[in-house]
């Protein structure tokens, strides 16, 4: 087994946060093993003046990091699992992924108001096109713009009055210890998550058998399940971050139910689905509510979205 181990990530303080969460994970089950970290700045790290629908989502905050992993310069790759591409570069797999934090969105206002309280003319501020169609579909009177940037500097553009509020992911903001910033976390029911949100990813070398050894250690088994069903739904509508769907997964009693939605950017088409069934058939379930979906109209939406932006 080697002895040291280098870890690719972006060098945010998020970023940072989920790639040594890694290392002291790695380091606790192994503790004669020493483990590294590789800051790799990203597509996505260098553009921070252009709305990501307009730049395209493909590997905008991976590519570098997995050009690095793919060229042995690092041993794995720890990511934000909503920023993974579903379909990886050619020699690369998921590896493992952590136990999975909060997967819900969060409000932060600036004034104390809740989400269901935003009147005419409040400024939300986002980046995603998933959560533009959510905040539509709830308030088609507020005002949308558009927010880039790490956590950090999101609060201080909102505490300097570029917004009254934004929508970020609470799991961010908890992994920081910024709760404080959070007005209420969103109820799925209201804006369902990002596929994958609150998962952080490790992804490895296809054939390197050392790596895959020390992953199966540290891989959490349920997270596992949940994202394989998530993921599965996303390839099946063949979507990304910059797409207006979501989904997430609850299990209980051997059971996963899938939730998913597909809905055009203004919010007014809307297509909710869910789907239950055996643990184990996660992968499948997930291609089956896509299906629901497609039937539904869901291929229709995204094709009428893509065409107005050809970088999606």
């Amino acid at each position: 087994m080697r002895k040291t181990i280098r870890i690719g990530t972006r060098g945010s303080q998020l970023a940072l946060y989920q790639a040594k969460k890694v290392k002291a994970t790695l380091e606790s089950i192994f503790p004669q093993l020493q483990v590294d970290l590789k800051i790799i700045k990203t597509k996505g790290d260098k553009i921070l003046d252009v709305a990501l629908s307009k730049i395209g989502d493909k590997g905008l905050f991976t590519k570098e990091i997995e050009n690095e992993l793919l060229d042995g310069s690092v041993d794995i790759a720890v990511h934000s699992l909503k920023d993974l591409p579903t379909k990886l570069p050619e020699g690369l797999k998921l590896g493992a992924v952590l136990e999975r934090g909060e997967f819900r969105d969060a409000f932060v206002s600036k004034n104390g108001k809740r989400l269901s309280e935003l009147g005419a003319g409040d400024v939300v501020a986002t980046s995603s096109l998933r959560r533009i169609a959510g905040l539509l579909k709830v308030n088609d009177q507020i005002i949308i713009k558009d927010i880039r940037g790490n956590v950090n500097s999101r609060l201080q553009k909102m505490e300097d009055g570029y917004c009254d509020a934004m929508i970020m992911a609470a799991a961010g903001l908890q992994r920081l210890g910024l709760e404080k910033y959070i007005t209420e976390i969103i109820d799925p029911e209201v804006i369902l998550p990002a596929v994958s949100q609150g998962a952080i990813a490790i992804e490895t070398r296809i054939g390197d058998l050392e790596i895959e050894e020390l992953m199966s250690e540290i891989n959490h088994q349920e997270t596992w399940d949940s994202i394989v069903a998530e993921r599965a739904f996303l390839a099946e509508l063949q979507g990304g971050c910059q797409v207006p769907l979501g989904c997430y997964s609850s299990i209980e009693n051997g059971e996963l139910t899938l939730h998913g939605f597909v809905a055009s950017i203004d919010g007014k088409q809307f297509i909710r689905e869910i789907i239950s069934g055996e643990l184990t058939q996660g992968a499948s379930l997930g291609i089956a509510l896509a299906g629901k979906m497609l039937e539904k109209g869901a291929l229709e939406i995204l094709n009428k979205i893509k065409s107005t932006n050809t970088t999606l």
